[in-house]
């Protein structure tokens, strides 16, 4: 293995954003060559990717398991640290580079993904002024996302880590002219620095307790004495899935996720699919014998993972924007990933990362095929009919959609499936969660798709109509009386469009492509995790391909869980069969009847459930009341206490010094020492001017004065006498 090959593959992408960087921002008025854009955006992403596999085949034709490691340079020489156990450790920290089972996955997933979503761009922003600038910052990101991936030790991916948070946050603010635009990009920020911080706490305790930040040193020494290591783990696990929680959207830092829908389609498919969201899933797999040495920890992980999965999954049924239905929809995958690797399903849940990848990337970038073909538009109640303005696009989301929805023979209900056995062989309440979740997954997924594609178009029928509430605050899904969500008039109507009477159209085959390719995918990616219970193998080749990541601890080896085939197969049946009757009802509320009355009727009914699910259970409201607002009133109150208690203490402390010492020294030194001093001088002046005249000079006066001083002895002498 050539460790240069290593280098290669995140240098390129940054190269290609450095080059049009400077393009873009050099002369930012000057109208940008989109040819040459085009050649070091794509050329340079797309190379990395060729370089990638080139790198991955390499290392699987080695015919060995143990993981390679490029130290390229030793980046911080701390020198001797002394641990929190008594000993000494030279902390010396490498830019290193590491390849494993692991990060070859990632690698695959990030690299051509990425790749795929590059070209999606080139069509889907081309009506974009700030095209160069776009290109920059995703390039930026492949780059950051590469570190984080490849990096041999925690530091190195935290600055990948870092850098995909800083990335999300110019790329959802891409139109920063826009508000909804810059707030989103805000409150993402935000966000992951929350997050961050309980990261970089568990970062320290890493160095304190093991002396190195090493993957390889840490994991050796944490599995040879796991005894020793295991009071200190669960508060390390903790804090790093704090992290996790910030970087991937899980309870109760998810809340940046849906917002950052205000970025361009493509980032979103990027970030939301492939790339940043996973970040935090792949640091808790890559820290999996950390995790596994604190049941509490797992058990934390496994909570969080499925009471997201199913909180998002129901917010999902209610929303109308084409892309928040989505990015709810991410949220609660994510949320099942995180399941997996709670109740110990390490593999299911990269598993399901990958095939995430694949049929999330292809409904993102589906929806932007859509809202592009629509002149902009995004809500849903205004499309239907779609299929045959937009076939390329409705096959591919449909295909897609059936990923999702855990259909049988598609990808997505082979990892789906593995993590719930997983997680009934861990808990069956997690299970049942999970299960739950799934059907609501299908329901609000088909749901989407029979709104888009089915029934007749009717964006024709709202030109002119002004937009109202309904009426009694539900469902009402008549197109003349739609309304949207203030917050959600926002994404791609930046994008050049404007909603208004728009003849749906097919994209550009730089668009669908890439739909088609990524629909495939969808459809065959799960292959390689075919199970057992089907008449696979055990462990399935994906499991037998990350096993050498999952090492032993002390002396108990890693045991992929086999259940029965029989429990197995009712398991799979039970799924498919609650995700069947998701599919149906969504059959029967949106296609069966193009009036929409059951949704309505029970929106109505139900009014008070349906509104806190359509405002998301008023979380970002909760958090503005008592987070943002307790925020802003704390740091108002420590300005008062700051400007009147701190300060007051202060110039008090001033103006005693001043007044006292100062005011009151000023008047002793001035009337006593210097009234001493100048009354000494007066007295000496005045006694020197007396003795000045007695010494005139004049013989006369001379014998006046005796004559005067006789004459005043002689009248003393003769009344003493008397």
């Amino acid at each position: 293995m050539n460790g240069d090959l290593l280098l290669l593959i995140p240098l390129l992408p940054a190269l290609g954003a450095l080059i049009n960087g400077v393009r873009a921002f050099a002369t930012p008025l000057a109208p940008k060559n989109r040819t040459l854009t085009n050649l070091f955006a794509i050329g340079t992403t797309g190379l990395s990717a060729i370089i990638a596999t080139i790198a991955v085949l390499t290392y699987v034709g080695q015919g060995t398991t143990a993981a390679f490691e490029q130290v390229y340079y030793t980046w911080i020489p701390a020198g001797i640290g002394h641990l929190t156990g008594g000993g000494l450790a030279n902390y010396a920290i490498d830019f290193a580079f590491r390849i494993d089972p692991l990060s070859c996955t990632m690698l695959m997933v990030v690299t051509w993904v990425g790749f795929l979503i590059h070209v999606y761009s080139t069509g889907y922003m081309s009506h974009e002024t700030g095209y160069t600038r776009f290109f920059t910052y995703l390039n930026l990101f492949m780059f950051m996302m590469l570190l984080l991936v490849l990096g041999a030790n925690y530091l190195v991916m935290f600055v990948g880590w870092e850098g995909v948070g800083f990335c999300s946050y110019i790329l959802i603010g891409f139109y920063y002219d826009k508000n909804f635009a810059a707030d989103a990009g805000k409150k993402a920020f935000i966000a992951n620095r929350i997050g961050d911080f309980g990261f970089l706490l568990g970062l320290f305790l890493i160095f304190n307790y093991f002396g190195t930040a090493d993957y390889s040193k840490v994991f050796a020494l944490a599995s040879a004495n796991p005894a020793h290591y295991s009071g200190i783990t669960t508060a390390i696990c903790l804090l790093l899935f704090v992290g996790a929680c910030g970087k991937s959207a899980q309870i109760p830092l998810y809340v940046w996720l849906p917002d950052a829908m205000a970025g361009p389609t493509p980032v979103s498919a990027l970030i939301h699919a492939a790339t940043m969201v996973t970040a935090g899933v792949y640091m808790v797999v890559r820290s999996n014998v950390l995790f596994r040495m604190s049941p509490t920890a797992m058990l934390v992980v496994a909570i969080v993972g499925a009471a997201t999965a199913i909180f998002a999954a129901t917010i999902g049924v209610a929303q109308n924007d084409i892309k928040k239905v989505l990015a709810y929809s991410t949220v609660s995958q994510l949320g099942f990933m995180f399941m997996a690797a709670g109740v110990g399903a390490f593999t299911a849940a990269i598993f399901h990362l990958m095939t995430h990848a694949f049929f999330k990337a292809c409904l993102f970038l589906g929806a932007g095929s859509v809202i592009h073909g629509c002149g902009g538009e995004q809500d849903m109640r205004k499309m239907g009919g779609l299929r045959k303005y937009m076939p390329k696009t409705h096959w591919t989301m449909l295909i897609a959609t059936l990923a999702i929805a855990g259909t049988p023979f598609f990808a997505g209900f082979y990892s789906k499936d593995e993590i719930l056995a997983g997680a009934f062989a861990y808990s069956p309440v997690i299970w049942l969660v999970g299960v739950v979740a799934a059907g609501f997954t299908a329901f609000y997924m088909f749901r989407l798709y029979f709104m888009t594609f089915h029934g007749q178009y009717r964006g024709f029928d709202v030109v002119g109509i002004e937009q109202s509430e309904p009426e009694h605050g539900g469902e009402d899904l008549i197109p003349a009386q739609a309304h949207l969500d203030q917050g959600d008039k926002h994404t791609d109507k930046a994008h050049g469009h404007h909603a208004h009477a728009h003849s749906p159209h097919e994209s550009p085959w730089s668009m669908t492509g890439v739909l088609i390719v990524l629909a495939f995918l969808a459809l065959v990616g799960g292959y390689v995790g075919w199970p057992a219970a089907l008449g696979g193998s055990h462990p399935t080749p994906f499991q037998r391909w990350l096993e050498p990541v999952l090492l032993s601890i002390g002396n108990h080896p890693w045991e992929f869980h086999e259940g029965s085939a029989t429990v197995e197969i009712l398991l799979m049946a039970s799924s498919v069969a609650i995700a069947g009757l998701g599919v149906l009802l969504a059959f029967l509320f949106y296609l069966r009847d193009q009036t929409w009355s059951v949704p309505k009727r029970l929106a109505t009914r139900f009014r008070l459930v349906y509104q806190m699910v359509a405002n998301k259970y008023y979380v970002d409201e909760i958090y503005g009341a008592t987070v943002i607002r307790g925020t802003i009133v704390l740091s108002l109150a420590m300005s008062w206490f700051d400007k009147y208690i701190v300060d007051g203490l202060v110039n008090t402390i001033r103006n005693v010094t001043v007044v006292v010492f100062g005011h009151g020294s000023s008047q002793f030194d001035k009337y006593i020492v210097d009234g001493a001093v100048n009354g000494i001088g007066f007295t000496a002046q005045g006694g020197s001017t007396l003795l000045r005249r007695v010494q005139s000079g004049f013989v006369q006066n001379y014998a006046l004065i005796m004559g005067g001083g006789i004459v005043l002895l002689a009248v003393v002498y003769l009344f003493t006498k008397a």
